[in-house]
Formats: structure tokens, sequence, C-alpha cells
């Protein structure tokens, strides 16, 4: 008879379950129980204690997981499970494993609101047991209780994606925490260790991702000398009171950073050079007027911090139309080759361009606001349209006259370059304007480099 795998019909024969046989060997049954706990890691933790009623050797076999996932939204037998029942079977099972190690645990709540000291007697219990992933999201608020977090030294992998507050002591340490993602948490200083500097030193972490928190802290230093990538995006405050904290990274390891915020928090950098690839976006509420210098000059010097990148991408909203000396004065981009950019002036276009010797791709993704289109006549052209500039990418074309002269201005002095492709705005596909036409007069503008080829796409990016 040929080999094969044969899985036992469990309806008619009880005696099979759990048993996978080839060739009449019960495989499953001869592996040892410690692989077979890894195996049911995979599963979430209902299904896992589900298979203690197969047999008698498998009564305790699911305590052997490595990994432990409740999710609340979960579907038992085609049903959402109702709170009580989660919350029992939460309990239980965690009073059965008392005496067990849980390298990883996930908790997912969000069907159901819960007490705080609920999830905080499920947290600190797993604290307890050696935990190296962690991973919760409640949609909720709720005050964590810190203590046990930030003492526990087993910690490689943290995921708070939580609308809660978290006091945070004056010096936290976690020598082997390697990943942190925090979301929607506030984070306050523990008023019994209340000083206005707070230091975090994260020795091994590889990545920092902070997104929708709230820094209602003073001064916080975070020592991270392994740290690769670095993400931050500071939204409206959670609480609605308005602090200004300070953010300095030691980090000379670091080469992707990317910001995300309003520039209410300042974000200072000890090693900047370090960093490869960076992505900032400033996004500034329309009402505000009277600061808008201010603002201003925090979006220079942040921007400052960037002059060895090779890359950048400048989503800036609102604040270039206000504030002009945003780019002014800034520091040469001597390594930066591909500059990524949503909406810009033209005067602060023809600064980063000077202040770009090696750009070889430019991206425009929303074309250029208005400005004088003599400044391109009396401008002196950039270094890298000299020497370098290859790709030119040209977003939210309107077909307005300054974007046709910045166009010709382009083909005329890049040396380098070889395609231009330019992407209509949206609302032309609406319009009355003869886009054949338009193609004509773009094909008709001189060029300085004979192997550039200019191509045309519509908003979703195909070309015509």
């Amino acid at each position: 008879m040929a080999s094969g795998l044969v899985i036992h019909d469990t309806t008619r024969d009880k005696s099979s379950l759990g048993k996978i046989v080839i060739d009449n060997k019960d495989l499953l049954s001869s592996l040892h129980d410690n692989i077979l706990g890894h195996i049911l890691s995979f599963l979430p933790a209902i299904e896992a204690v589900r298979t203690s009623v197969l047999s008698k050797r498998w009564i305790h076999v699911w305590k052997l997981i490595t990994s432990l996932r409740f999710d609340d939204a979960m579907l038992y037998s085609g049903k959402r499970i109702p709170k009580e029942h989660f919350i029992n079977f939460v309990n239980n099972t965690l009073f059965l494993l008392s005496d067990s190690s849980i390298p990883n645990f996930s908790l997912g709540l969000s069907r159901y609101l819960y007490d705080a000291s609920q999830i905080n007697a499920w947290i600190s219990f797993i604290l307890e047991r050696g935990v190296r992933n962690l991973r919760i999201q409640y949609a909720d608020k709720v005050l964590l209780s810190s203590n046990s977090l930030f003492n526990c030294s087993s910690l490689e992998h943290l995921v708070l994606q939580m609308r809660c507050t978290l006091s945070v002591p004056s010096s936290v340490c976690l020598p082997n925490l390697q990943y942190l993602s925090f979301s929607g948490i506030r984070l306050v200083s523990d008023p019994s260790t209340y000083s206005k500097d707070q230091t975090l030193s994260f020795p091994v972490l590889k990545a920092f991702e902070a997104r929708g928190c709230e820094w209602s802290m003073q001064n916080v230093s975070i020592e991270v000398p392994q740290l690769q990538t670095f993400s931050v995006a500071f939204w409206n405050s959670l609480s609605n009171e308005s602090s200004r904290c300070s953010i300095n990274i030691y980090a000379p390891n670091l080469t992707d950073f990317s910001y995300e915020g309003d520039l209410e928090h300042e974000v200072i950098l000890s090693n900047p050079s370090s960093i490869i690839s960076a992505s900032v976006v400033i996004v500034i509420d329309e009402d505000i007027n009277d600061g808008i210098q201010e603002i201003s000059t925090r979006a220079h010097m942040l921007l400052r911090q960037f002059h060895e990148v090779e890359s950048l991408k400048l989503w800036f909203y609102k604040v270039p139309m206000h504030a002009k000396d945003v780019f002014t004065n800034l520091p040469a981009f001597g390594r930066l080759n591909y500059l990524q950019i949503n909406e810009v002036a033209g005067e602060a276009l023809l600064n980063l361009l000077h202040n770009s010797p090696i750009l070889k791709t430019l991206v425009l993704l929303h074309g250029v606001s208005k400005f004088d289109k003599d400044l391109l006549t009396s401008a002196s052209v950039p270094h890298c349209f000299q020497s370098c500039l290859k790709v030119f990418q040209f977003g939210g074309f309107n077909v307005h006259e300054h974007e046709l002269s910045l166009v010709k201005f382009a083909m005329a002095n890049a040396a380098k370059l070889e395609k231009m492709t330019i992407t209509t705005a949206f609302w032309l596909q609406y319009s009355d304007i003869n886009m054949e036409k338009v193609k004509e007069q773009l094909l008709s503008f001189p060029k300085c480099s004979t192997s550039a080829s200019l191509e045309f796409a519509d908003v979703n990016g195909v070309l015509r």
C-alpha cells in the first residue's frame, strides 16, 4: 500500500483524536511533550486549552505552550465569547499556569470594557513569568501600573497599543529590550520619583516607535547605543493639556529617522551624522497664526539635524506657506541623493536644490505653490542640475504658468537628466484644458540633456 498522510475522522473514532498517522505510525503521539507544547503555541489560547480533552496524555500538554494569545473578539463555536466567560477563561488559564514561564503573551481587548484592576492584574502576572515578547491592545482609557513593567528585565519585544496613562520613573533600564512600540499612551513623570529629567536606557534596543503618544514630561533622554530605527508621531493631545517636552536621543548607530507632528515637542539627536534616511511630516493647525514664526524656527532646527542624510522626505502642511525662512540658511546636504517634497514654494525649492550638490532624484508630490516666474530667470543654476540630477518626478501638475516655467528651467539646465515624469492633478480630467496641446508645449522645451525623456501620467500613475 502506498504511504501517505491520514488524519482520522474524529467524528467516527474518538480514540484517534489528536493522532496523525503515516504508514500506520502515530507520529504526533511520538513527539516530546515540549515539542507538542511549542506546536500548540501557534493556536489561540482557547484552542490550545481545548486539546486537553483529547486524551489523558493531552490533559497537561497545553501547559507547556510557549505563547499565549487571548482575544475577546475571537469567535468560539461561531459565536462571540461573552465578557464574563472571557474573563473567567483568562483567569483560570493563568491560574493553571502559575508555575510556568510564558515567553510570549498577547492580549487583545477590543470588544468589551474592563476594570483597570483586572487588566493590571493580568499584566502583572505575565511580567512575573519571564515574558520576553509582550503585546497588549486595548481601546479604552486605563491607568496602567508601570512598576512591574519597567522592572521586567526579561522583556525583549514590547508593544502597547492602549489609551493608558503610564508613569515613568526618573530612571528606566530594560537591558534586553530590542523592540519597543507605544501607541496612544500618555507618558507622565512618576510622582514617587519625580524629576524634570527622565532617563530611558535600552542598551540593545534596535527599533523604537511611538505614535499618538502624549509626552507630559519636561526633559527625556533616551539612551539607545544600538538603535537603528526611530519613529515618532505626535498627534493632538489626549488630555487637552499643553506641554512642551524636550526629547534627547543618544543613538550613535541610528540609520532611519521618522518624525510626524506639530513641532510642539523638541527632538534633539546627539549623533545625526549616522542617519541615512529621514522622513519629516509637519502638520500645523490652520488656526495657528500668532506662533507661526516660532514654529518656523523649530522646523528649521529640526531640518538642520539631517544635513548628512542620503534620502530625505519632507511633507509640510501649512508651514511652507507662512514661514519662508524654514528653508533658508540651511547647511549643505552633502550626501543627499533623493529628495521628496509634498508641497513647496519655488524659492524654498531653489534653496534646497542649491544646498543639495549631489542630488540624483527629485520628487514633487503636489507641485509647487505660486511664485514669481522671474525668480527662475535670475536664479543661478543649482550644482546638482549641472552634474548629477537624473530623475525629476513632478506630481500634482496643474498647468499653471509658474509650473511650466519650472519644467522649462529644469529641462534647459539639467545636463544629466534621464527622465522627467509629469503627473497631472486630479481635477484636470474634468477641466476643459486641452492636455494634448500642453504636452506639445512641454515637449517643445529645449533640453540640455540629449538623453532625457519626458513622460506623462494621470493621477493614478498610468502613463499617457
